[in-house]
């Protein structure tokens, strides 16, 4: 037989191509990542303070607005990558941030204006801003905020000690040493790292580091236990019987999920040495996780047969490099139309939430979207019970039962 005339050889060259092209796909979201409009919360609590020259000096609005105008200067005609959200206390940008409704908040001092003033002054003191960076919400962007700021910041300390510098001069005032020291960087930022990721949780990444066993595990509980329904479904003449089939393969996978769930978080704390908060609520959720990904990929592979576990190995592959990554990394296609609908994203924002914010197991958006997942795979799974009987299957089934 001439090879040439074997179909599957002469489509190599476009199989070939055709995965290439599926990987660079998974590596364009990291390659061309651009942060857009990430809010960052800023709380003016500057009470102002008066100048020698009997005018009021508001340096924390002025240095509010100037933020904000540095920030659109640098986006240059395009969408800034910080989009600035006022606020009216410390305390609601606290809660903003154990939220993850903020990847960063700058709060400007009531005494910021006076310290201002006191520059002028032979004892000067220098002004202080408190940057709270919430680490825990993702590290790639926290390293990305705590350098914006910084630039920011230091945009400011070049504009605002010129302008002080030509004043004193004027004045014919001669700066000492250390009064020279603090005009040179008028302006002092002091970086809080909130819902820290500490030394032990991979950086950040622990998270990101479970999905792919967790996801890897699911995908193949799932094939097992549809390859053995579809076995077992060979020999029973009815749908009832069929019916409890499915029901005993979702039985059987919510063992395999809790076992599953349990040893995982127990390797990572002690194996990979993660630092688990607690055990118990992690291994909770990380089992929820499994089985809602056991029923769902169960649910769909009772309809295509085994070859659709290629769509979740896809799913593995273009998942991975997105997770990663911040919304706001990602151009609008990946964010609004493949992140958007990553079932497995719950997963990890319900992991940031246990390892990074002190939560433990409880009803939130992750659980609740995980929950949806598996309640609609479980529904869809037993419908398959339903579905019409190939010619053949019913022959099996008779010669079976006879």
């Amino acid at each position: 037989m001439n090879v040439l005339n074997n179909k599957l050889l002469l489509a190599s060259p476009l199989i070939a191509m055709l995965v290439l092209t599926v990987f660079v796909l998974t590596l364009y979201p990291s390659a061309t990542m651009k942060p857009v409009s990430m809010p960052v919360a800023i709380v003016n609590l500057d009470e102002g303070a008066a100048l020698p020259n009997g005018s009021e000096l508001k340096a924390g609005e002025q240095l509010a607005g100037q933020m904000k105008q540095a920030s659109e200067a640098d986006a240059g005609g395009e969408p800034s990558p910080v989009k600035w959200v006022s606020l009216e206390s410390a305390e609601l940008a606290k809660s903003g941030l154990d939220n993850r409704e903020y990847y960063a908040a700058l709060i400007i001092p009531a005494d910021f204006s006076a310290k201002q003033v006191s520059l002028r002054s032979p004892e000067p003191s220098q002004p202080e801003l408190e940057v709270l960076v919430n680490q825990g919400m993702n590290a790639t962007a926290a390293g990305m905020i705590t350098g914006t700021v910084n630039g920011m910041i230091g945009q400011m300390n070049g504009a605002i000690g010129a302008g002080l510098v030509q004043e004193l001069e004027a004045g014919g005032v001669m700066l000492k040493p250390s009064q020279a020291a603090i005009v040179a960087a008028p302006i002092k930022a002091q970086i809080v790292n909130v819902n820290e990721t500490g030394p032990s949780a991979a950086r950040g990444n622990a998270p990101i580091s479970l999905f792919q066993p967790i996801w890897m595990a699911s995908i193949a509980a799932a094939a097992i236990g549809t390859l053995a329904a579809g076995k077992a479904g060979r020999t029973v003449a009815s749908r009832s019987g069929n019916l409890t089939n499915k029901l005993m393969q979702a039985g059987v996978g919510a063992v395999a999920a809790v076992l599953s769930g349990y040893l995982v978080t127990w390797l990572a704390d002690r194996f990979l040495e993660l630092g688990v908060p607690s055990v118990a609520d992690m291994g909770l959720f990380i089992s929820l996780a499994i089985f809602a990904f056991y029923l769902m990929i169960s649910a769909v592979l009772s309809w295509t047969g085994i070859r659709g576990i290629v769509l979740f190995v896809l799913l593995l592959f273009f998942g991975a490099p997105l997770l990663s990554l911040p919304p706001e990394f990602m151009n609008g296609f990946y964010r609004d139309f493949v992140h958007a609908w990553l079932p497995m994203r719950f997963m990890v924002d319900g992991l940031r939430e246990l390892f990074f914010f002190g939560d433990g197991f409880e009803w939130n958006a992750s659980t609740a979207a995980l929950v949806w997942i598996g309640t609609g795979g479980l529904i869809v799974l037993l419908l398959s019970a339903l579905k019409p009987e190939r010619a053949s299957s019913v022959t099996e089934k008779t010669t079976a039962a006879g």
